[in-house]
């Protein structure tokens, strides 16, 4: 089992940028998918974006493509999430998860472990 814990949320204004962060323990991620999905109040959990062990294969929800930007460094055990051009619809509690079995991506199901999550409000 892998301990996640997400970090770096925090409230901004429409237009600012974050960058979140999954620092993983007792476990190497090395070898392992990983994923951010985020839980709006009143909403069900969405798939936001997913990466590959090697990091060279990624894929994006389409409410993030092009302002969202993951990434990973398998020697810290640790995933970012660069969170740029943000908007209020982005408010939500970001979750970070690893993928031990093969399966679709944006299925939370198929993810093994969960952080506890990390809340980002865009207001004004």
């Amino acid at each position: 089992q892998v301990q996640l814990v997400e970090s770096g949320g925090g409230l901004v204004q429409p237009g600012d940028s974050l960058r979140l962060s999954c620092a993983a323990s007792g476990r190497t991620i090395s070898g392992y998918s990983m994923g951010w999905f985020r839980q709006a109040p009143g909403k069900d959990r969405e798939f936001v974006v997913a990466i590959s062990w090697t990091g060279s294969i990624t894929d994006y929800a389409d409410s993030v493509k092009g302002r969202f930007t993951i990434s990973r460094d398998n020697a810290k055990n640790t995933m970012y999430l660069q969170m740029n051009s943000l908007k209020p619809e982005d408010t939500a509690v970001y979750y970070c998860a690893v993928k031990v079995k093969r399966g679709p991506w944006r299925s939370s199901s198929e993810y093994d472990d969960w952080g506890q999550g990390t809340q980002v409000t865009v207001s004004s």
